[in-house]
């Protein structure tokens, strides 16, 4: 399976290297093979249509799969159609044009496709972060940051584990300019970094588990050294929201029950998630401690104000900053709109 988790915006780029992180959801579609439409839109004003939420290989998402397989969405009095993307970026680009009602990304990214977004996006859950999973891997000849200078990285330009690679350059005082950087889909940059066509991959699971089987390869630097960085989240579609509050409410309770599933079934739990990832439950148990799942607690925590990156608010003014810096983005986006916790707020009632 293809997960792809886009090149930064820069003069010059071109759509044939998916350089739309931060344009229109226009530009976006224009740039690649336009996705199939799902089914209407919930935003159609017929509050009896189903909700569609894009979904892809990411352990802390693959739990979504649990409550199409139970039926828990129907329990919560909510139609939900799960729609499962083999590529991350796809994933996006169709939650950007409006095709799916809800998409499951990250924060920095969130960030990125939020300017020109169709119908706009709202954070209303935060499923989990990556404490680990998302890994920069390398030959045996690297043994620092520095050692990268020079050196051919593969990787899916402008996403999670680019945003990953260069919060370590920069802390070691370095930058994109200073390595090679080719982009490519996450299995295949993985495939190519164990066929030594470069001498670092950027990856997450699966994938990180192909790029070990190099002779050599080890782990130079992963999430588990920026906490709070990589939030997984659920985004929903703002008109959605504003039409059918109660529908993403169910939605979020579901999510609660969900993790419940996953506490008095654990076996069962972890063979329905290994068998929409297209990975065994022992692979599973190898990703588990690389993705922090967040209780209700924390997802309080995460939506409320704060000065440290724990609180989503304030991380998402420190990446945006960044990713304007880096060139992840042209300008920063309005995000005054971008959180809305009453539906965490109601899950603790």
């Amino acid at each position: 399976m293809t997960f792809t988790r886009n090149h930064l915006l820069s003069p010059g780029s071109r759509c044939t290297r998916l350089v739309t992180l931060a344009a229109a959801s226009l530009l976006a579609a224009a740039c690649g093979p336009r996705p199939p439409t799902t089914t209407t839109s919930a935003t159609s004003g017929q509050s009896t249509d189903p909700i569609t939420i894009g979904y892809s290989s990411w352990a802390g998402w693959w739990p979504w799969a649990i409550a199409a397989e139970k039926e828990l969405f129907a329990k919560n009095g909510v139609a939900v159609q799960m729609k499962w993307f083999d590529g991350y970026v796809e994933s996006m680009e169709t939650m950007a044009a409006g095709q799916v009602d809800c998409n499951s990304q990250t924060l920095n990214d969130t960030i990125s496709f939020l300017p020109g977004a169709n119908g706009g996006q709202v954070v209303v859950l935060v499923n989990d972060n990556s404490t680990g999973n998302d890994q920069i891997i390398v030959d045996a000849s690297i043994t620092s940051i520095q050692d990268l200078k020079g050196k051919t990285i593969v990787l899916e330009e402008g996403v999670v584990d680019d945003f990953l690679l260069s919060l370590a350059l920069r802390d070691n005082g370095m930058t994109r300019d200073d390595l090679v950087i080719k982009g490519l889909p996450t299995d295949q940059a993985a495939a190519a970094f164990v066929a030594g066509k470069a001498d670092a991959v950027g990856a997450f699971p699966p994938f990180t588990g192909t790029a070990r089987k190099r002779d050599g390869a080890h782990v130079l630097v992963d999430s588990s050294s920026y906490p709070g960085a990589i939030p997984d989240l659920l985004v929903c579609n703002a008109d959605l929201i504003a039409g059918r509050p109660e529908a993403i409410q169910a939605i979020v309770d579901t999510w609660w029950e969900i993790r419940a599933f996953m506490d008095d079934n654990p076996e069962e739990a972890e063979a329905i998630m290994a068998g929409r990832a297209g990975t065994s439950p022992e692979e599973y148990q190898e990703y588990k401690d690389g993705t922090t799942l967040f209780s209700i607690e924390a997802n309080v925590e995460a939506f409320s104000e704060g000065d440290t990156m724990k609180s989503m608010p304030y991380a998402a003014e420190i990446m945006a900053d960044f990713m304007v810096e880096t060139g992840f983005i042209r300008e920063k986006p309005d995000m005054r709109n971008l959180f809305d916790d009453r539906f965490i707020k109601a899950s603790v009632q």
